[in-house]
This record gives C-alpha cells, sequence and structure tokens, in this order.
C-alpha cells in the first residue's frame, strides 16, 4: 500500500510493534459505520474522545484522551469519579481539533504521546486480543493487541461507559 505513514504508524515502528493498517473512505465519520465498512464487531473499533477535567481553562489541568469502543457512549460521571473530579465535559469538535491538532475522526493517542494528554482504555478492550483505534488521520485505522496499545500510550484501563 503506497498510504504515507502516519505519525501513529511512525511511533508503532519505531518501537517495533506490530499493526496493520485498515483503511476506510476518509468521508466516514460515525465510528459504528466505520466497524461495518471494514467488517468488525462495533466493540472491537475504538473512537478517541476529548475531554475536559475542570480547570482546563484556566488551571494547568490536561485534557484527557479516553478511548472507548464504536458501540459505546462515554459516561462523564464515570470519568469524573476516575480522575478525582467533581465534573468534567467532553471538548467540542474545534475545541478537540486545537487541542490535539488532528481531524475529529482521526485523533490518535498514538500520535499525541508526550504531548501531556491523560490517556483512558475503557476496560471492555480486554475482551480482544487485538483492537483497532484510529492511525491518526480520517480514513485510516490500525489493528493491534491491546497490551501493546496500553505499554505504548501508558494508558489507564478502567470503566468509562455506558
Amino acid at each position: 500500500m503506497s498510504t504515507d505513514k502516519t505519525l501513529a504508524m511512525k511511533v508503532l515502528e519505531g518501537k517495533k510493534i506490530p499493526y496493520e493498517v485498515i483503511p476506510y473512505p476518509n468521508h466516514m465519520r460515525d465510528a459504528e459505520e466505520i466497524a461495518a465498512e471494514i467488517g468488525v464487531p462495533a466493540g472491537q473499533l475504538f473512537k478517541t474522545l476529548v475531554v475536559l477535567p475542570p480547570g482546563t481553562s484556566g488551571r494547568a489541568a490536561k485534557p484527557l484522551l479516553t478511548i472507548i469502543p464504536a458501540d459505546r457512549q462515554l459516561n462523564l460521571k464515570k470519568v469524573a469519579q476516575t480522575v478525582g473530579a467533581k465534573k468534567v465535559q467532553m471538548a467540542g469538535h474545534k475545541e478537540a481539533e486545537a487541542m490535539t491538532g488532528l481531524q475529529v475522526g482521526g485523533i490518535s493517542a498514538l500520535a499525541l504521546l508526550n504531548k501531556g494528554f491523560v490517556v483512558y482504555l475503557d476496560a471492555s478492550a480486554q475482551a480482544y486480543d487485538q483492537i483497532y483505534v484510529s492511525a491518526g488521520q480520517r480514513g485510516l485505522d490500525v489493528k493491534l493487541k491491546v497490551a501493546d496499545l496500553v505499554k505504548v500510550t501508558g494508558a489507564r484501563v478502567e470503566d468509562l461507559t455506558e
């Protein structure tokens, strides 16, 4: 495949972590539709959402990256409990893109290492040996072992969804 390598792919290669690139039409944004397009269960394709802890716009609290299955909804109360906050909120599309430098639909924890994001992976990922996550741009996912994703991103595995 003549796909230019994304930062996420370069990170995986640099750490000698095996992965498979899974392309899909880059106009697609709905994670459940993408899972159907590439022929995997929606629970095995994960989306990355940017969450703002209290004080993000003043204090030095860092935004969080939550990686959850396509077929589940993020539970903000569970996230708040996990991070020891009273309340957290989702970043809007423009805000998420400004904070990450990546387009919504292409946000990847693998492309944002050393950028100050704390990464959380929904515990449901543990039901699979491998999952699919964004490769850092719309239209490309990578399939990799859950253990490798956790190792590379330093993700904390928690129950984050409904």
